[in-house]
């Protein structure tokens, strides 16, 4: 039996999915496959390499920190997250990510980007290993959280990569195609949530004039989003896929700066989790 995990981004909602992971590996349940989008990928990289605890400790402790995230940076930089601070200095320095666990599990790991120039969805396997921030996976990774408008596109080989949200918010679609035969899906907004039309269309067209197709994603990604919010209440419903979400909107900021509201929505996601354990459990043996 293939089992797999699929993670919703969301910004620091992904604190919620990081409370959900740490209970899993707490009780020794283990995937074949997994994908993460967004912050579901940066935070979700620890499941693989099995550090539990991780993303909540360094949000906590960076998150009033300037080099971590701040207006400056989005003006000096053009990147909201300080890029030498979060995927160097943190992950290789200060908390560092265990890549030598990461590379040895088995698990295949993917994130999710978006190709600016055809504003389509690229899912990238993690499967080069590297202990340096010179790493090609850390780029992906990187790539699958920057936030179009507040992060500048990154460069991959000959592509420029976006967020992964824009063009695959969720998903499980995807993983189907892995050949799974059981799936956990962790969403970071409630069940009943309606995307509305992105508002500030006039800003992302000044910042991304150029990329037509990428324009048109983004217009486009509530009705993408919605879809799949449609899909997986239907597949949950036919008892196909687990799913694990709040029961209401987290009201988290995207860049929080209060550590308690960061450690509330964690717990959030730890309790959650908690609830439907023995539920899982059956569901994936």
């Amino acid at each position: 039996m293939k089992k797999g995990l699929v993670m919703e981004g969301g910004a620091m909602r992904g604190m919620f999915t990081c409370g959900v992971i740490d209970v899993l590996m707490e009780n020794n349940i283990e995937f074949d496959c997994g994908v993460g989008v967004s912050a579901g990928a940066t935070f979700g990289v620890n499941i693989k390499s099995k550090q539990i605890g991780r993303p909540l400790r360094y949000n906590k402790k960076y998150c009033n920190d300037k080099r971590y995230a701040s207006l400056g940076s989005l003006i000096k930089t053009g990147d909201i997250y300080n890029v030498p601070f979060c995927y160097d200095t943190l992950p290789y320095e200060l908390d560092v990510w265990d890549t030598k666990t990461f590379y040895n599990n088995p698990m295949d790991f993917y994130c999710v980007v978006t190709d600016i120039n055809t504003g389509n969805a690229v899912y990238h396997k993690c499967d080069n290993p590297s202990d340096s921030p010179d790493g090609e996976d850390i780029k992906w990774i990187r790539a699958s959280a920057s936030m179009p408008v507040v992060s500048r596109p990154v460069s991959i080989k000959d592509g420029l990569y976006l967020d992964g949200g824009m063009s695959d918010s969720i998903p499980l679609e995807f993983m189907e195609t892995q050949g799974c035969d059981k799936i956990l899906v962790i969403e970071t907004q409630p069940k009943d949530y309606v995307k509305k039309p992105q508002k500030y269309m006039g800003l992302i067209k000044l910042k991304l004039g150029k990329y037509k197709n990428m324009i048109k994603t983004m217009a486009n990604r509530h009705l993408m989003y919605n879809k799949q919010k449609e899909y997986i209440r239907n597949r949950e419903q036919a008892g196909d896929v687990f799913v694990i979400r709040p029961t209401a909107p987290l009201e988290i900021g995207a860049t929080e700066k209060n550590p308690e509201e960061l450690q509330r929505v964690y717990d959030l996601g730890r309790v959650a989790a908690v609830e439907n354990l023995e539920r899982l459990k059956a569901y994936l043996q």
